[in-house]
């Protein structure tokens, strides 16, 4: 029988990993290994291990109160369509550290049915929203 365990502990985390499917991503193209590493020193993430093996990942940038901000969702299209997306993001909405956030956010291209199933929905005043990319 398959193991899963999610886990936020990131000593654990094969940053490799994580580093090739997110660089060949729409969201993260040609990320570098040691951009991801800073990406995860300073964010709360979340790996999914099947058998010990990593097969998912996901992070948030957050304060624990106020906002929190779910990025690089991901589970290796090995094992898709077999529930673990919606399991990484329960156990993500779920978690003691992100229990008392108000506002949580994500920006998808392709997977607004999982997180509707999860209460997201569209900007309620996008209008509101600004953004710079450097």
């Amino acid at each position: 029988m398959e193991h899963l365990i999610i886990t936020y502990d990131k000593n654990k985390l094969d940053l490799e990993f994580i580093t090739a499917f997110i660089s060949n991503s729409y969201w993260a193209k040609d990320r570098t290994l040691k951009e991801m590493q800073t990406c995860v020193d300073n964010s709360l993430n979340f790996g999914v291990f099947l058998d010990e093996k990593q097969i998912g990942y996901a992070r948030v940038v957050t304060d624990y109160f106020q906002f929190a901000y779910l990025m690089d969702v991901f589970i290796d299209e090995k094992y898709r369509g077999l529930g673990y997306s919606k399991m990484l993001m329960k156990h993500m909405l779920e978690c003691d550290a992100l229990k008392d956030v108000k506002v949580l956010r994500l920006a998808t291209a392709d997977a607004h049915e999982l997180y509707k199933q999860f209460g997201f929905t569209a900007l309620s005043k996008p209008e509101n929203m600004m953004e710079l990319f450097r």
